[in-house]
């Protein structure tokens, strides 16, 4: 496994206020709204249902999820929908399952987010973050429809929009050298090598899952879905941008 630690920013230009601004109002959910992951009445309200997408419809009832291997029983708490469920697309972007979760995310966008901002441009990179994380929930929710998911599990977190940075990433700078942790190794290796074993490890772990319908925490769709849609929206976002 393989985990960045930092990037060369040296031929950065610009100051990454919308990446700056990611990070704080993603931290500032997780501490005032959910409570550090504890306010489960929040966070089931404001994720993403891929049923509610499916229907249109809230549901706002408590689901039973039964193994079918060993037959435990697990109860998911799904709340009332104040807006459209169609807006959970954008909200459960903001939202994260607990510590760890968090503070992965926001280290890849800390890394990885700034550059892709130099890039594009402030106003365009908030765009493209935004569209590749509604994308990448998408794909999670079809993918959970077409291999017979589990429907009412929620997803949520910002990782279908930070796998679309790293693919405008590794699309943008693929010879960047990117300093990582490799076994026990500290080294530096380039972007597309570092951001390349992170790719690979989502799809073997995206195919164990599949037809899977226990609970997970993991939406290995939604990394997928936003890498490649992160790789295939960079370009047009750049258009017309100095190089």
């Amino acid at each position: 496994m393989v985990f960045p630690i930092s990037d060369d920013d040296s031929d950065r230009r610009t100051v990454p206020y919308v990446n700056y601004a990611l990070i704080a109002v993603n931290v500032l959910v997780f501490v005032a709204l959910q409570r550090f992951g504890s306010n489960d009445h929040f966070t089931y309200a404001w994720a993403t249902v891929p049923e509610e997408i499916r229907t249109g419809k809230d549901i706002a009832e408590p689901k039973e999820v039964e193994e079918p291997i060993t037959g435990k029983v697990h109860v998911i708490p799904l709340e009332h929908t104040p807006i459209s469920v169609y807006l959970t697309l954008l909200t459960s972007m903001f939202l994260h399952g607990g510590i760890a979760h968090i503070l992965g995310n926001m280290w890849f966008l800390w890394i990885f987010g700034d550059n892709v901002e130099d890039a594009l441009g402030h106003v365009r990179y908030l765009l493209f973050y935004l569209l590749c994380g509604i994308l990448a929930s998408l794909a999670h929710v079809a993918s959970v429809l077409a291999f017979h998911n589990n429907p009412y599990i929620p997803s949520l977190g910002a990782s279908g929009a930070i796998s679309g940075v790293l693919g405008g990433y590794v699309l943008l700078y693929p010879n960047k050298r990117v300093t990582v942790i490799m076994g026990r190794v500290l080294t530096e290796v380039p972007a597309f090598v570092a951001v390349g074993i992170w790719f690979v490890f989502q799809v073997i772990s995206g195919l164990g899952t599949l037809g899977d319908t226990r609970p997970s925490g993991i939406a290995y769709a939604a990394h997928i879905g936003g890498f490649l849609i992160g790789l295939a929206l960079v370009r047009p976002f750049g258009i017309g941008r100095e190089s």
